[in-house]
């Protein structure tokens, strides 16, 4: 086993974990390994360009913007409705830890999508520290199932809905297809796509993430998807950036097993030349892997 190896597997091995002495790093090592921007020198070049890009999708394409889903002021979405009103919808959940961005840095993938005949929708969820963990996953789920079930009373009546989150967004989207109060009837999500997520929180209470969320050991069990596999899920495609630390590598790897022995068919996918912050531009770009696989899957 290598360094990286065995730091990998420390930082993931949280519902074992009790604090930093029972994980071997310190709060400085777990805080490296679950943060993506130690990997690039050029973050804010890729936060510029979600705003930009989306920013040209909304003057570019037709958009509905903040329509309502859900009871919530909180679950609001942009909607990019392809030229048929029948047409496949991809619901974009958005990253940034749950403290940070917002729906209108998330429809950076727009053109593509409605360029592929795909509505495209960009949600919207409340964060920390305003909200708690359990409030922020139950809002999206909540949220999710409006949309998918015909509540949420969209200018578009989509012949399928297809999910897709990165980072945080993906543990969120996660949590929704795990959903456990019996919402969730088979068939309501058509896919998932899954990017760079995080599906066991426990390792993040002792990083700076937990500052905002303030998790104890008890809501990060409840609120992470990894505990409540496996089980038979909608087609995935679960990607990993190669250049992704090796804590998010691990999570990845994990996810994937349980899934699959779930019965759950996975697209397993790790990009090279993609970090954290740049693999989401592939979302639905059919001359990269991600994208190609993402849009055969509709």
């Amino acid at each position: 086993m290598t360094a990286a190896d065995a730091t990998a597997d420390a930082v993931t091995s949280g519902t074992a974990a009790s604090g930093t002495a029972r994980t071997g790093l310190d709060r400085t090592d777990l805080d490296r390994a679950y943060s993506p921007s130690s990997r690039v020198t050029d973050l804010d070049v890729h936060l510029a360009r979600y705003a930009t890009d989306s920013a040209r999708a909304r003057a570019e394409l037709t958009v509905h913007l903040d329509l309502p889903c859900g009871p919530r002021p909180e679950q609001r979405l942009d909607l990019f409705p392809a030229a048929d009103p029948g047409a496949p919808l991809f619901v974009f959940v958005h990253g940034g830890y749950w403290q940070e961005l917002s729906k209108s840095e998330a429809a950076f993938a727009a053109r593509d999508f409605v360029a592929a005949g795909i509505s495209f929708a960009a949600l919207g969820y409340g964060l920390a520290p305003r909200h708690r963990m359990r409030d922020i996953t139950a809002s999206v789920g909540d949220a999710l199932h409006h949309i998918a079930t015909g509540r949420a009373r969209l200018p578009v009546r989509p012949s399928a809905v297809h999910l897709g989150g990165h980072s945080a967004g993906a543990h969120l989207v996660a949590s929704a297809l795990l959903d456990a109060d019996d919402r969730q009837a088979p068939g309501t999500f058509a896919s998932a796509t899954l990017l760079s997520g995080v599906y066991d929180l426990e390792p993040l209470r002792h990083t700076y993430v937990n500052d905002a969320l303030g998790m104890d050991a008890a809501e990060a069990r409840d609120c992470s998807p990894q505990l409540r596999l496996p089980a038979c899920l909608p087609p995935l495609v679960v990607a990993l950036a190669e250049n992704d630390t090796d804590a998010f590598a691990a999570q990845h790897h994990r996810f994937v097993t349980a899934a699959r022995e779930g019965g759950t068919e996975v697209t397993d996918l790790v990009v090279p030349g993609r970090h954290h912050f740049d693999l989401p531009f592939d979302l639905a770009d059919p001359d990269t892997v991600l994208g190609a696989a993402v849009l055969r899957i509709r």
